[in-house]
């Protein structure tokens, strides 16, 4: 799933290639992705013409700015991809919608699940989960008063806190793993276990870790944003191999489904008692 750290390098290389292009044809492989939300762009032929005026990141979704007031707004969640390709250059399987650029260039939405979605609007309020996302876990607002102030009114385990979006936006599972481990915290320790130092070593952490890794990316990915480098974490996806840290084996549990890893010995805990 492309996480904070992804999405803000892939915006920086779409805003350097694509702002000040027009959209000379918008074609739908597959509609299932597709969600128009206002009356005003029920059809993708009606931004076809338009030209590409901004681009930015807010939590994880891309937002495409085009004339007046259209906006396009990418989520790719779990396996959703964005790809640069020249127009003539053949289309992938699983490709849901590729915007053909008057450069000779197509931006293709490219999904192994079809779980992403690709909505058109004239009212960013109408997009599902982005009105409601918490701060971006980087601005510059999100100072450690405010942030510990938002922690209070979340109870839950704090992974959980993390990726649901709420208290901070931008978060997901992989770089949840990368920050907890940092902050030496278990994954499924309640939020209200946690004493104030803790919570300060969580917000420094995060800091750290989404920064880090935003450097790291910029300069692995380079223009391949359809790329996911995800070997310079230090637990996610690590089961089994010796923590980086201590050298204990990282563990694994799957928690909804979903693998959460981290070391026994750098973050203690139990998953009965949190």
């Amino acid at each position: 799933m492309p996480e904070l750290p992804d999405l803000e390098v892939i915006a920086a290389v779409l805003r350097r290639r694509l702002v000040g292009q027009r959209i000379a044809r918008v074609t739908v492989l597959r509609p299932l992705v597709l969600r128009p939300l206002s009356g005003a762009y029920t059809d993708p032929s009606t931004i076809e013409g338009m030209t590409i005026r901004g681009i930015d990141r807010r939590a994880k979704f891309l937002l495409f700015t085009l004339d007046g007031d259209a906006r396009v707004v990418i989520n790719c969640m779990l396996a959703g991809r964005l790809r640069l390709s020249p127009t003539h250059e053949r289309v992938l399987k699983r490709t849901y919608v590729s915007f053909t650029l008057a450069n000779g260039y197509d931006l293709r939405y490219h999904d192994a699940k079809g779980m992403g979605k690709i909505y058109l609007t004239d009212d960013l309020g109408l997009v599902p989960g982005l009105a409601d996302a918490g701060p971006d876990a980087l601005d510059p607002a999100l100072t450690l008063d405010v942030f510990l102030e938002r922690l209070k009114h979340h109870r839950g385990e704090i992974k959980g806190v993390l990726t649901r979006g709420r208290c901070v936006a931008g978060i997901g599972n992989a770089y949840a793993d990368e920050i907890l481990f940092r902050a030496g915290i278990y994954p499924l320790r309640k939020r209200t276990s946690l004493s104030r130092e803790e919570q300060v070593a969580l917000y420094t952490a995060m800091r750290e870790i989404l920064t880090e890794a935003i450097l790291a990316l910029t300069e692995r990915v380079g223009e391949n944003i359809h790329i996911e480098v995800r070997d310079l974490l230090s637990v996610h996806n690590k089961k089994g191999e010796p923590c980086p840290r201590c050298g204990q084996t990282i563990s694994e549990i799957k928690v909804a489904r979903r693998a959460t890893n981290f070391c026994r010995r750098c973050q203690p805990g139990s998953m009965f008692r949190g």
